[in-house]
């Protein structure tokens, strides 16, 4: 039986699928599976991950296309490991990755959730010489909601028993039983970790080191700031019974800190005027002592006028990063 178990949920992803998928079997912690969901995919996906099968570590699971969210609860049903990590078919992690999260977790039994700096790379692989790294404390529900320091489910390594916690069985689902809810169009993985820190006494505790590389699409951040941001509202409003006065109390900080991230990074576009109330929306809510109105809109005026994205500066990174 494996210590830790890997989850990867695919849909049609083989152009990132190899990379992802090295940088997983080259973990210098032995003991571990890797469980691919296929999510219904059209490409090679399916084929490229069987041929990784002849190494014992690695299994392929197939799906219909249910979803990410619902590629992970299918896999977290077919783990074994007593660890469970995550990561996305165009990610990939350092080699030590495994190796320091067990670690962490193995010496402090109270963390449910322990997470990685991530280093962001363009669709090339090629370093965007930015990082995000968290600071090496236990996340308060508020931080947690407000900031969300945890990031991409790439950096995260998770203890079994932390997610059972959080799982349930919805009337529609007869197989298995939801970590993630498959319902939401986004933030299915924060909802989780906002329901943990809301509802269990786990903790959730990020490593400073730089264990993950998170692929990002400029072109793509830069689009949808209003689908992006109805899902936001749909994630709260399905979290928001569990604890109404933390909602009411931390919410509009919150979402003003979400409209600022979506907003921050949109150039002109045909739906600029839909990007610019939420950006009024955002300074209205605001209450971040370290983004002032004028920051803001000068940012604000740099991106709609199709200047840099001020959260990605290229320099010259470390080997890895």
């Amino acid at each position: 039986m494996p210590k830790c178990s890997i989850i990867v949920p695919a849909f049609n992803a083989a152009p990132t699928l190899l990379e992802t998928l090295d940088s997983l079997l080259a973990q210098t912690f032995p003991d571990f599976e890797v469980i691919l969901v296929d999510d219904g995919s059209t490409d090679a996906t399916r084929r490229l991950a069987e041929a990784y099968c002849a190494d014992p570590r690695m299994r392929v699971v197939r799906q219909i296309n249910r979803g990410a969210a619902a590629a992970r609860n299918t896999g977290i049903a077919a783990a074994r490991g007593r660890y469970i990590g995550f990561c996305d078919a165009d990610d990939a992690w350092h080699p030590e990755k495994l190796a320091r999260h067990v670690a962490h977790l193995d010496a402090n039994p109270d963390i449910g959730v322990s997470f990685s700096a991530a280093a962001l790379v363009d669709e090339a692989g090629r370093p965007l010489g930015e990082v995000q790294r968290p600071k090496g404390q236990s996340l308060s529900p508020s931080l947690l909601f407000k900031r969300n320091p945890v990031g991409v489910i790439s950096t995260v390594v998770a203890r079994r028993e932390a997610l059972e916690d959080v799982s349930y069985r919805p009337y529609c689902e007869d197989q298995r039983d939801w970590v993630f809810d498959e319902m939401l169009k986004g933030y299915d993985d924060f909802e989780c970790w906002l329901r943990m820190a809301l509802t269990t006494g786990w903790e959730i505790m990020g490593l400073p080191d730089v264990l993950t590389r998170q692929r990002v699409s400029l072109d793509t951040i830069r689009r949808n700031a209003g689908a992006r941001a109805a899902a936001w509202d749909q994630m709260v409003a399905a979290l928001r019974p569990a604890d109404p006065p933390f909602f009411e109390k931390y919410e509009p900080a919150a979402r003003a800190h979400q409209l600022h991230f979506l907003t921050r990074s949109r150039p002109a576009d045909p739906e600029a005027e839909n990007a610019i109330a939420m950006m009024r929306e955002a300074l209205t809510q605001q209450d971040d002592q370290h983004t002032t109105h004028a920051n803001f809109a000068a940012m604000m005026r740099e991106a709609f006028s199709g200047g840099p994205i001020p959260s990605v500066s290229r320099g010259a990174p470390a080997s890895w990063v």
